[in-house]
């Protein structure tokens, strides 16, 4: 007696479905779908090891040596 037999879940099915109703059923069967698929698209893209991008060309600057005479413009809002 202990045992869950099919005919017990037949009429639990049927006992949803009556409840719910058919659409609305599968409205959350193409929304549990399309989780699971979003939740397998993740996993891939996250399991791959991203492969890193070429520096692109920088161009740099030299800065000339700063002069005894310039003050730092931060330090004389400061004071």
């Amino acid at each position: 007696m202990g045992s869950i037999s099919i005919w017990h879940w037949l009429i639990v099915l049927l006992i949803v479905v009556l409840v719910f109703g058919t659409k609305k059923l599968k409205n959350i069967g193409q929304d549990l779908g399309g989780a699971v698929k979003g939740f397998k698209d993740g996993m891939r893209e996250g399991s791959t090891p991203e492969q890193p991008t070429p520096p692109s060309q920088q161009v740099t600057q030299q800065t000339p040596a700063p002069d005894k005479n310039t003050i730092d413009v931060e330090a004389r809002n400061k004071s």
